[in-house]
């Protein structure tokens, strides 16, 4: 099982996580696109890399807007995995 980030970690990377919040046991993002077209096209592009490291956000789609939240259900709060994957996904958003 994959070990859980301390609060000191978790303060540290979201200085190189920009946009993400800590919210309770997940890192939160809320996205904004110039239509439903494109923000579509982000979901696919992140769920595809998702897929590739095997962990997946739970995020909700209305129109243009993306909220995302990221968590290790299995390890009960913040893991590594969602570290790596809040980058992955500010990666998308810059391209």
């Amino acid at each position: 099982m994959a070990v859980l980030l301390t609060e000191q970690e978790i303060s540290e990377a979201l200085g190189d996580l920009a946009g993400w919040k800590h919210e309770g046991d997940a890192l939160v993002k809320e996205c904004e696109f110039a239509n439903f077209v494109q923000a579509f096209a982000f979901m696919t592009r992140v769920a595809m890399r998702a897929e590739k490291i095997d962990h997946h956000p739970d995020w909700s789609n209305s129109y243009n807007r993306i909220h995302i939240s990221l968590t290790s259900h299995d390890a009960g709060g913040l893991t590594s995995k969602d570290l790596a994957l809040a980058a992955a996904i500010n990666r998308e958003l810059s391209k």
